[in-house]
């Protein structure tokens, strides 16, 4: 391949005291986390709103619960709280979710379905930004980072602006992709063990009748009421799979199309997800761009399935779709400890626990021991290799299915708050990531609101 090399130049420099690189899912939290530390805090975002995964990829916020209900007897405990919580608060003031609605059918996979509006969602995560004093660069891209040894000295962006260097004292990955942290020369693997997915919004359907569907097929396996369109005891959530009807669970199966769906408004399918199973890691860019063509593909085939196969859904139509393919793992990063299945599912808490949380992704095949809690320890955000830098979100851990867990919205939101926080201790003192005693991180850590029993 033939190469060009890039000549030198002086680059306009920013300082601030964190830098926290994606502001989606835990990049929302980790940088008001920050700033309510009191420091100097630029989030910087590829897209035009924050949010991330959290309004593009999933079907509800999971968990903010443990899975009581699963076990009888067992408390019901709210385990995630803090900043998380705050934004449900804001989203439900607005009408933007459908609150911590109970699982009628499948409670022994989430015991709550937590909805939301994508739209209000991004909406209020980008003033929450801004109320807690964010310095928030959107349509900015992570090019480089400038390292000092151990240390990372400055992030390198670019913007219809131009370049950029933004110099701070401590710097958190919250890209999904682990952009900042292999800029930064930290050790990861890619394991694409996991599907891609591009998710639409759809409407022109009929919730009732969707759930009606499913229940004649003999396969409605989920279902969820709370509030929808200012209106209490509504369909929020359906799942299911048409089992009497094989030609139609043929040609589903056929696109990744999951009969899983949310809202909060009538007549809307919040999330309508198609799943794809690239053949190598999604960094890949050109393997990312055939993924693409081919997702917007069964989207189009999705909803033909939907007209002619499901009633109240003849007129069905795409009204939203994520401007890029949502991913479930891209790199992992190494970190001071990995998080293993055994910790997950034992309920294993540990000395510097910075979270605590209640879910898995494949209950009930998996679920942690009793309807309890695992820890998310400290050590499992903090980068390998280089000082000043700390990861939340899809990043974290090796173990396919513990990552089935940790991967999930409500924990990466739990995450990106104790980074947040524990970066912006650490450059108050100057001091290196892994020096901050946790004494102090799990004060602050409580005072934000967060839930640390095990």
């Amino acid at each position: 391949m033939k190469t060009y090399e890039e000549p030198k130049r002086r680059l306009p420099v920013r300082e601030f005291d964190v830098v926290v690189a994606g502001c989606g899912t835990a990049g929302v939290v980790g940088a008001i986390a920050a700033a309510r530390q009191g420091a100097r805090v630029m989030a910087i975002e590829a897209k035009g709103y924050p949010g991330g995964i959290a309004v593009e990829g999933g079907t509800a916020l999971h968990s903010f619960y443990n899975l009581w209900r699963a076990f009888p007897g067992v408390e019901k405990r709210q385990v995630v709280r803090g900043i998380a919580q705050e934004i449900i608060d804001r989203l439900w003031r607005e009408g933007g979710t459908s609150g911590h609605a109970e699982m009628e059918l499948g409670y022994d996979y989430d015991c709550m379905c937590t909805a939301i509006d994508v739209e209000i969602y991004k909406r209020v995560a980008f003033e929450m930004l801004v109320e807690a004093g964010v310095f928030v660069a959107t349509s900015t891209l992570l090019c480089d980072v400038a390292m000092n040894g151990r240390w990372i000295d400055a992030a390198l962006i670019e913007s219809r602006s131009g370049r950029e260097a933004v110099a701070a004292k401590a710097f958190v990955d919250c890209t999904g992709y682990g952009d900042l942290a292999a800029r930064a020369g930290a050790r990861f693997t890619e394991p694409n063990d996991h599907g891609v997915a591009n998710s639409i919004g759809v409407a022109g359907v009929n919730l009732e009748a969707y759930r009606d569907f499913l229940r004649k097929q003999q396969g409605l396996t989920q279902l969820a009421h709370g509030r929808r369109d200012g209106k209490d005891g509504q369909v929020v959530r359906v799942d299911g799979w048409p089992r009497a009807m094989p030609e139609l669970a043929e040609e589903a199966n056929r696109i990744g199309l999951a009969f899983v769906t949310t809202s909060v408004h009538d007549d809307y399918f919040m999330f309508l997800k198609l799943n794809y199973k690239m053949e190598v890691s999604p960094t890949d860019r050109d393997a990312a761009s055939r993924a693409e063509l081919e997702l917007r593909r069964r989207q189009a085939k999705a909803v033909e399935l939907l007209r002619r196969y499901v009633p109240g859904c003849e007129k069905a139509f795409i009204t939203r779709s994520s401007p890029a393919l949502c991913i479930r793992r891209g790199r992992v990063i190494e970190c001071d400890y990995d998080i293993a299945l055994a910790d997950v599912l034992e309920a294993r808490h540990f000395d510097d626990d910075v979270m605590v949380y209640g879910f898995h992704d494949s209950a009930p095949r998996l679920q942690i021991r009793g309807g309890g809690t695992y820890g998310i320890p400290y050590r499992a955000l903090r980068v390998a290799g280089v000082e000043n830098l700390l990861v939340s979100g899809m990043m974290i851990t090796t173990d396919h299915e513990a990552h089935m867990s940790t991967r999930n919205t409500v924990c990466c939101m739990g995450q990106g708050q104790a980074a947040g926080t524990s970066a912006a201790l650490a450059a108050r003192s100057g001091a290196a990531v892994r020096a901050l005693p946790y004494a102090d991180l799990r004060q602050a850590l409580l005072d934000g609101g967060v839930c640390l029993s095990p």
